[in-house]
C-alpha cells in the first residue's frame, strides 16, 4: 500500500475513543434475555424491535446490508430525486464516472437506508471524505444509531446533519471527489464506494 493510499484508509477510519473497547457481539436471542426484568431497558430493547421469544435470523452474512445513497434538499424541484443504489455496480460505475450536480450555497443533506440481517448495531457510521485535484477538502463522520432487525425485514433510513453546499465561481469549476464508507468500530466495512460531484447554478 502507497503512502497516499495509506493516508486515504486512516482518513476513512472511524474516530476512536481512548480505552473504550467495543463489547462483544449478542445475538438477538440474547439481547432478549439479557436483564428481562429491567423495565427501562426492556422498553430500549422494544424500541430495537427485539422481543422475547421472537425467533431471529441466523447470524450469517453482513450485520448490515447498505441500500442505497440519497442526496435530499428543500431546494430539489419537485419530483427530482438523486439517489445511489448501493448495490447495483452500474449504479455505482456511473456514480463515479459521471458526476452529479449539487446547487451552490444550498442546505443539503445525506439520506441513506440499510438493512440490519442480525444482532443488534451500534457503533456503525457513515464516513464521507471529499477531494479537489487530490486534496481533501472535507469530511463528513456520522453515526448511524443503534438498531436491531426489523421484524418484516424493512430497512431504515437515516437523515444526517444538514450542510451547506460551497458557491461561488472558484467551487463551479471542477469536480469533487468523494468516498464513502460504512464501518463499525471493530473495523468491519459494510460499504464503500466512490461517488463525484460538480457545483452548479441550479441542480
Amino acid at each position: 500500500m502507497s503512502a497516499a493510499e495509506q493516508h486515504e484508509e486512516d482518513d476513512l477510519a472511524p474516530t476512536t475513543t481512548p480505552g473504550y473497547k467495543p463489547t462483544a457481539a449478542k445475538s438477538v436471542d440474547e439481547y432478549a434475555k439479557l436483564d428481562a426484568e429491567d423495565e427501562s431497558l426492556a422498553r430500549w430493547k422494544a424500541s430495537l424491535g427485539i422481543v422475547p421469544g421472537a425467533s431471529s435470523a441466523p447470524a450469517t452474512g453482513p450485520k448490515v446490508t447498505v441500500l442505497t445513497l440519497e442526496l435530499a434538499s428543500p431546494t430539489l424541484p419537485p419530483g427530482k430525486k438523486i439517489t445511489m443504489n448501493i448495490q447495483s455496480p452500474a449504479d455505482l460505475a456511473n456514480a463515479s464516472k459521471n458526476s452529479i450536480t449539487i446547487k451552490e450555497g444550498v442546505e443539503y443533506n445525506v439520506r441513506i437506508t440499510f438493512k440490519v440481517n442480525h444482532s443488534i448495531i451500534s457503533g456503525v457510521r457513515y464516513i464521507q471524505v471529499v477531494k479537489r485535484a487530490g486534496m481533501k477538502v472535507d469530511k463528513l463522520e456520522q453515526m448511524l444509531g443503534s438498531y436491531g432487525p426489523k421484524p418484516d425485514g424493512s430497512a431504515y433510513t437515516k437523515n444526517f446533519d444538514p450542510e451547506e453546499s460551497p458557491s461561488g465561481m472558484l467551487a463551479r469549476s471542477g469536480s469533487y471527489h468523494v468516498r464513502s464508507r460504512v464501518v463499525d468500530d471493530d473495523g468491519e466495512v459494510f460499504a464503500d464506494w466512490e461517488w463525484s460531484f460538480k457545483l452548479g447554478k441550479e441542480w
